[in-house]
Formats: C-alpha cells, structure tokens, sequence
C-alpha cells in the first residue's frame, strides 16, 4: 500500500480534521476511561499478539494497556490534534508503537501482514463503515482478530427512534460520528466471524444515559476476493 495514497495524504485528510470536536474529545476521554473505558479497552486487547493496527487511536488511551505479547502497533489516527497526544503516548509506552496519518478506508500497510487489527470506538465515525472493514479484512492475514469496542444503535425501539432522528446533526458537532450504526451488523457482512461478543450499557460521562455498546472479537477468513 502506498503511504502517499489518496487518504493517507495530508491534503486528502483535510476533511478528516475536527478540531472543536478533537479537544472536547482529548477534555473528556480521561473521565471516560476512569468511568469504564479503560477496563473495555484491556479487556478487548488481551490475548492479542505480534503485529497489531489500530485504527483511529484518538489521544492513544490503549497503548498502556497493550499485552507483552504485542510487538508492534501500528496507530493510525487522521486528526493532527489527537495524533499529536497519541504521539507523547507512545514515546512512553513499553510496547513499540508506531504513530502514522491515516484514515480507516485507506491502511498504509500490506496485505495479510497484521495478526490483529484494534477498533475502538471509531467505527461509529468513519465515513464509509463497509470500505474501512475491507480495508480491515484486506491487512489482517488469514485468521487474524478484529478486536471491536463500540457503541451502537439502542435494542430499545423508542431509544434507537430517537438516535436515528439525532444522527444528521450529531454527526455534524462530533466528529463524523453516527449513534445509530448496527456495527456487529456490519462486521459479520463484510464476512467476519464473531468468535465473542459482549453487549451492554455504558454512560460514558456522568449524568448521560447509558449508551449500548459491544465488545468482542471477529476472525477474518483473509482478504476479500479482487
């Protein structure tokens, strides 16, 4: 894959910058992560091994929490803000982590060279959910993991009436991000295979309702036929 490609540029990352929402993020992700998040974090990376991408790494809140099993880390994050944290992260984290700009649609990495690709609240925001979970498929190798930590649309029928109606504007304030998105949905048909899945409530700030989330891990079958 060429790392000078259409999205890993920064000019074609340009759309991909939110800066309002990136500090209100790096602001809030810290009692985020004391509330929960941490724990879901570690609980979806252990057991992963070798060669590992996570995409949309934000402020680089997992790389403490990687296994020593873990070599390498590939971080991609397109947002100059949150990638400029997730780079003091990583000057201090115990396993190797490489931060570069990218966006989940456009990996700067070959095909079946990843033993894991990490997920972590960020396939709510990519632009194209079905491109980025090819992109996933194409770089993990034959058997490798998704590790998935996500929030997605309400079981509650009233609840996930009222994400759908809030998503146009929502995505707009908050970074491309869709509260609606059937995610577990849309890694089985890009033709994963869930091996666990957990779904639960979660608030993520105090006073906020609970939003449902899942956790979990899925195996690629390879990358996808051309």
């Amino acid at each position: 894959m060429d790392s000078a490609g259409d999205l890993t540029g920064s000019r074609a990352l340009e759309h991909l910058q939110h800066p309002r929402f990136a500090r209100a993020y790096a602001r809030a992700v810290g009692r985020m992560n004391r509330r929960g998040a941490s724990e879901h974090r570690r609980r979806v990376l252990a057991g992963l091994h070798g060669t590992v991408i996570e995409i949309g790494a934000g402020d680089g809140s997992a790389f403490a929490l990687y296994p020593p099993a873990v070599t390498h880390v590939l971080a991609l994050e397109p947002d100059d803000y949150l990638r400029s944290l997730a780079l003091n992260r990583a000057a201090t984290s115990a396993v190797a982590v490489t931060v570069r700009p990218a966006a989940a649609e456009r990996i700067p990495a070959d095909d079946g060279t990843a033993d894991a690709v990490v997920a972590s609240l960020v396939l709510c925001s990519v632009a194209d959910q079905a491109a980025a979970l090819a992109e996933i498929r194409r770089v993990l190798r034959p058997g490798g993991t998704l590790a998935y930590y996500e929030h997605v649309r309400s079981a509650r029928p009233v609840l996930a009436a009222v994400e759908d109606l809030l998503t146009p504007a929502w995505k707009r304030l908050a970074g491309g991000c869709h509260p609606n998105r059937d995610t577990l949905g849309a890694i089985t048909a890009a033709g994963f295979t869930i091996q666990d899945n957990q779904r639960f409530g979660f608030a993520v700030q105090p006073m906020t309702p609970q939003v449902a989330h899942i956790l979990g891990h899925a195996t690629s079958p390879g990358p996808p036929a051309h």
